[in-house]
């Protein structure tokens, strides 16, 4: 059902070398991106009429408005199933403790007397944040996009999800429930590149947004690229994907089921084990047929995902290979399942998260560690980070400069100036002197 890599015996490759050795799913965004231009463009002449266009095309519905009733919210709410509306309180609970310690604090400098740059971190006034709709439901993600973005003070928080023929036109109740427990009161119907287009250009019914975030499918990947610059975004999110470093104390059980879990979401989630343990790679393998059947989304999901280019058992020589490999190929969740796993993950230098020890599944993050969910993948975490507070703030510098602190540093910065060619630049200095630059001390 799995592939295997065998990368014992030889050094390994450097760089992009090793990379190119490693499974990963085929990704387009590029090919996407002219699919998603005419439907960008339509919602930007024909505002809410395209969206409802593109509601009754692709997702089967007509509908009478994008926005979703206030009402509509309450009712989901009252009657979320109790236990459900408990587990996403926790992990409401949970993100908002880890999320808070990440808001940061305005900080001054004192560069020379009298002179100063203070770094103030300010929110984006507005957001727009997109959950799926599609394969599956996904409150956790509004808990993970709506937390940070409240966390970071920011003013007017809108969220998007694909209308469902089988709820009238609104999307899934239970992301309406999430929403109204985390008090969103602003949801459209719309989903894929047309919601990002809504959010990029504004409609009649939704004022534009300063940025986007949200894990969606290849096409809200590609609309977040098509307005890239018009707006910020959080990353490509591409399809989901677990690395597993294992040593032969590993147990194989645990392992294969969280490999498992991640291959549920998509038929292109990747699943990926690195160990240097042949007898760990057997079982594995073995285990994997008995708790594959007795799951769900078998034939859709879990089968082609664990059989495809992007899963594989990836052996190397030992712990030091293994992590040369996982930081090569930089998962969007590692998880470390070795002796001292905790030193050993303090080792790892590319990864969306990582769990530490037999006791810290993947799912585990995904509802209720309180860390976030949203995160890099296809190798994008050896550059970028998940979401977070940090994601919604942007920092301004503040500088503040007397007479006398310019007057130190100003035949620099003239100096400067007249080497890069810009003399302009020194006459601005110059100007507040008499043209008389003073000479350091």
């Amino acid at each position: 059902m799995i592939s295997r890599i065998d990368l014992r015996g030889d050094a390994l490759p450097e760089g992009p070398a090793l990379r190119d050795l490693l499974p990963r799913a085929d990704f387009d965004v590029s090919a996407a991106l002219e699919k998603v231009r005419p439907i960008c463009e339509a919602v930007h002449h024909r505002g809410d009429a395209a969206l409802i266009d593109f509601a009754e095309r692709f997702d089967g519905v007509r509908l009478e408005s994008v926005r979703v009733p206030v009402q509509a919210l309450k009712d989901a709410l009252e009657q979320l199933d109790p236990e459900v509306r408990a587990a996403l309180e926790e992990s409401v609970r949970r993100a908002r403790l880890v999320h808070r310690e990440q808001r940061r604090a305005t900080h001054t400098t004192q560069v020379v007397p009298g002179g100063s740059v203070t770094e103030k971190w300010v929110p984006v006034e507005r957001v727009g944040l997109y959950a799926p709709g599609g394969r599956s439901v996904y409150p956790s993600s509004v808990v993970m996009n709506v937390v940070p973005a409240q966390e970071a003070g920011v003013g007017s928080v809108a969220l998007a999800s694909p209308p469902q023929a089988d709820f009238g036109g609104l999307p899934h109740p239970t992301i309406l429930a999430a929403c109204a427990l985390l008090g969103v009161d602003e949801v459209y119907a719309a989903g894929g590149a047309q919601a990002v287009a809504m959010f990029a250009y504004g409609t009649e019914s939704c004022p534009p947004a300063n940025m986007v975030t949200g894990p969606g499918n290849i096409w809200v990947a590609a609309a977040k690229r098509y307005f890239t610059g018009r707006i910020g975004i959080d990353t490509e999110a591409g399809p989901t994907e677990i690395a597993v470093l294992a040593d032969a104390g590993a147990d194989p059980v645990h392992v294969t089921s969280d490999l498992i879990s991640q291959a549920e979401h998509d038929p292109l989630a990747a699943a990926v084990l690195v160990t240097d343990s042949v007898e760990l790679a057997d079982a594995v393998e073995k285990e994997l047929e008995p708790q594959v059947a007795a799951t769900k989304h078998v034939e859709d999901r879990i089968r082609p995902a664990l059989s495809g280019k992007q899963s594989a058992i990836v052996l190397v020589d030992g712990l030091d290979e293994g992590l040369k490999v996982v930081d090569a190929y930089g998962a969007e969740h590692l998880e470390i399942q070795t002796a001292d796993a905790a030193a050993v993950a303090d080792r790892v230098r590319n990864a969306g998260a990582v769990f530490v020890g037999p006791w810290a599944p993947v799912s585990l993050g995904d509802y209720a560690a309180g860390s976030n969910h949203v995160l890099p993948t296809g190798g994008c975490a050896c550059h970028s980070s998940g979401l977070s507070v940090q994601s919604f703030l942007r920092g301004i510098h503040i500088v503040d400069y007397t007479r006398d602190a310019l007057a130190e540093v100003a035949h620099h910065v003239v100096t400067l100036a007249e080497a890069e060619d810009l003399p302009a630049h020194g006459a601005a200095v110059k100007a507040r002197f008499g043209w008389k630059v003073p000479t350091s001390k």
